[in-house]
């Protein structure tokens, strides 16, 4: 039964992949609508040839990891169940110590590491082909070194969530999903609030904007918009990225307005207070908290669906599996696949918000800053940095596409009144 289903899951990955190919590389999806050519939003105006040619080349090849990636990653967590290995490291670990704690740790490491080594080659691919179009700058020992400190983190945060719940599953097998829910909401307010000053500068160093003046016309703007603002940070990214971006992290006291120091040396400073605007924007509209309250319901409803389908595999397929309670650590291999799944099916709920939010954001800058060349300029120069596809497929912008893809969000700037726009860069800025 084990080698039917582990045979049946290779096959459909397999005809997943292949299907998914043929949509992102061969179906035709993503040209230029006739109605825009020629406006400030046709990437023929303010792109180079070769440009144009690395955009869709290297965005078709990310697409289609992005969506063979997670799929494999829930193969992996099936055969891990159903090659027993998973039953091999509870085994292990259980024989070692027998302090709780120690025993989820260990599991848990050896877990991670087992991960880890099995998606190297998808993870140092992305990499390597970040490298190669010009978007990363990172050398090798750096790029190791973000990935180990991304382990670390991760299992550190891990191994308090699965004590948790693993041991909330054991008191509570039929409401463990709601007392964890209930301590998720302090739990990620908590994340949210040390990650600034805690988790971020694990990864590269922070410091007040050097730029004084261009920090005193972004606080006045701040002013404006009644935001309470000291300072704005820059953060050195120079040397791990080409790309360009700008954002506002953490809650309360810890909250911080970012620039990447690659925005600062190549955009001017109307198009950088834009960008400062929209960011702006999401505060006074309160998106941040927002966000929360739509994640810790989209986790409640996570949490219940995954007890009810875990319960019911295990019930049907336990010795298969090699899971015989749904509190044994062993199961937790079919948690992260099932949250995986949930996950990726709200994307595109998630992602639909998440771009509303963004247009609304982009209208507030607009109406603060009264600058649409400006907003224009950034966009375009954002999606050269980039590389990125302005017009993605349907299935590419309602899973991937967090913001609006940027032939929406240039259009919708662009003072278009109905004629072509013709706003293109300078020639040097398309070399």
């Amino acid at each position: 039964m084990a080698k039917k289903m582990g045979i049946v899951a290779l096959l459909l990955f397999g005809v997943y992949v292949l299907c998914m190919y043929w949509y992102i590389f061969h179906s035709g999806d993503g040209k230029i609508p006739s109605a825009l050519q020629g406006t400030a939003a046709d990437p023929v105006m303010f792109m180079s040839g070769k440009e144009l040619f690395l955009s869709g080349e290297y965005s078709k090849i990310r697409n289609f990891l992005f969506f063979i990636a997670t799929p494999f990653e829930w193969l992996i967590y099936f055969l891990i169940l159903l090659m027993g290995v998973s039953r091999y490291f509870e085994k292990i670990t259980t024989s070692q110590t027998k302090w709780k704690l120690l025993q989820n740790a260990g599991y848990l490491f050896l877990l991670s590491v087992f991960v880890y080594i099995v998606l190297f080659p998808l993870n140092y691919y992305r990499y390597y082909l970040s490298k190669s179009y010009g978007i990363s700058t990172q050398t090798f020992a750096s790029w190791m070194k973000d990935g180990v400190l991304d382990f670390w983190v991760s299992f550190g945060m891990s191994l308090i969530i699965v004590t948790v719940i693993y041991w909330l599953m054991k008191k509570s097998e039929k409401r463990w999903w709601l007392y964890t829910w209930l301590l998720t909401i302090p739990f990620t307010i908590f994340v949210m609030f040390i990650q600034p000053v805690v988790i971020d500068p694990l990864y590269n160093d922070f410091y007040p904007l050097k730029n004084k003046e261009l920090e005193t016309k972004i606080l006045s703007l701040a002013t404006q918009a009644n935001i309470p603002a000291e300072h704005v940070y820059e953060v050195n990214m120079a040397e791990k990225t080409n790309a360009l971006n700008a954002y506002v992290t953490g809650i309360g006291s810890n909250s911080r307005i970012v620039l990447w120091d690659t925005t600062l040396n190549r955009l001017t400073d109307n198009e950088i207070l834009f960008i400062m605007a929209h960011e702006m924007g999401h505060y006074v509209e309160k998106h941040i908290y927002f966000g929360i309250a739509g994640y810790l319901l989209l986790t409640l409803l996570g949490l219940w669906l995954t007890n009810k389908a875990m319960r019911r595999l295990i019930a049907r397929y336990g010795q298969v599996l090699k899971i015989n309670k749904i509190s044994n650590i062993r199961s937790y291999p079919l948690f992260l696949l099932l949250t995986s799944i949930l996950l990726f099916a709200s994307d595109p709920v998630s992602n639909y918000i998440s771009r509303y939010q963004e247009t609304r954001a982009d209208q507030y800058a607009i109406t603060l800053m009264e600058d649409r060349e400006a907003a224009v300029t950034a966009f375009q120069k954002l999606t050269i940095s980039g590389l990125s596809e302005v017009n993605p497929p349907l299935l590419v912008k309602w899973f991937r596409y967090t913001h609006p893809p940027m032939l929406e969000r240039i259009y919708k700037v662009a003072d278009h009144e109905g004629q072509k726009q013709e706003i293109p860069l300078k020639e040097e800025q398309k070399k």
